[in-house]
């Protein structure tokens, strides 16, 4: 029997936590609960989109695996080794092996800086010689499809997309093994969406690399996903295969999420059965007792404020939190 290959990334029940302080002598006012149980899996060479409305905690948790949030609790494995009790040298090693994609390609990008001495950036910081520089400048210059010439230009000289593919080319600097993309063609025009999502499967098939591919756009994660986690609140609410998530959906909030992607047949458009959300996203600050969704929740029941639901097999091979449709753990 072949053994199953251990995960690249491996996260257990991270939480991150944060507390909130005002009014007279800075008084503990809370405690925000940014992520608040998550734990995920991802493979080498695969993609897992974390999906959910903005302030649910997905640019949280990917911020907590690079290490820019500290995790109030939980583990993070990467290639086999606890990020925690990692130190120096070690712990940089594996620092440069997961790098970030991120939103805005403006904000991302040093406007002072040509094209060329953003790109070397994380190569200068490692201490590599300039031709070692320049030559992995224009390696990764012709893997996002920019000309060589183009490394003197400056941000300002270059289209959107242009930009984020210097970003891309950033990440691809150090030769890193995960890629956290955190919304990377949301401030794109739809026209280069496509584009750079065919750029990213591309780099993937060429260089191996395992993405973590944060969206609020299901339309976005179809086209790209391998696997897909929703989160609601902080935690997870449903997970599972792709192809699974998008045509047996089991939980009322990803129901939703797919219902907002909007069908190219204005007549199926019409006649679809839509699962509307009502009300807003509660405050973690305070969030509702039991299931996290059960205020917006159409199928709620009076069990669902009793406790929360645990993630249980839905039967298709995935899994969702909903005491509702699926049975509690004894």
């Amino acid at each position: 029997m072949m053994e199953t290959p251990s995960p690249l990334l491996s996260v257990r029940d991270l939480r991150v936590h944060f507390p909130v302080r005002g009014g007279w002598m800075g008084r503990n006012r809370g405690v925000v609960k940014a992520v608040d149980g998550f734990s995920i899996d991802i493979g080498a060479g695969e993609t897992v989109a974390l999906v959910g409305e903005s302030g649910c905690g997905k640019s949280t948790a990917g911020n907590a695996i690079l290490g820019l949030n500290a995790p109030t609790a939980g583990s993070i494995r990467f290639d086999g080794t606890d990020l925690g009790s990692v130190t120096g040298r070690q712990k940089q090693k594996l620092r440069r092996e997961m790098q970030v994609i991120f939103q805005d390609p403006v904000s991302a990008l040093n406007p002072k800086l040509t094209i060329g001495q953003s790109i070397a950036e994380p190569l200068i910081v490692t201490g590599a010689d300039p031709v070692t520089r320049r030559d992995r400048v224009d390696e990764v210059l012709d893997l996002v499809g920019l000309k060589r010439s183009q490394r003197n230009r400056y941000p300002n000289q270059l289209s959107g997309g242009q930009r984020q593919r210097v970003v891309i080319a950033r990440a691809l600097a150090l030769s890193p093994k995960l890629l956290i993309c955190d919304e990377p063609v949301s401030a794109l025009d739809v026209s280069i969406r496509s584009q750079i999502l065919n750029l990213l499967m591309r780099l993937q098939a060429e260089l191996g690399l395992s993405y973590l591919f944060i969206s609020h756009d299901l339309s976005v994660v179809r086209h790209i996903a391998d696997r897909v986690v929703v989160m609601y609140l902080g935690t997870i609410v449903e997970e599972g295969d792709a192809s699974t998530v998008f045509s047996h959906p089991t939980h009322p909030y990803t129901e939703a999420l797919l219902s907002a992607i909007p069908l190219p047949d204005p007549v199926a458009q019409r006649n679809r059965k839509a699962t509307v959300l009502s009300g807003e996203l509660p405050s973690p600050l305070s969030p509702p007792p039991g299931c996290p969704f059960v205020t917006r929740c159409p199928i709620r029941q009076e069990r669902c404020s009793a406790a929360r639901p645990a993630l249980a097999a839905t039967g298709h091979g995935s899994r969702a939190a909903c005491s509702v449709r699926l049975p509690q753990p004894a």
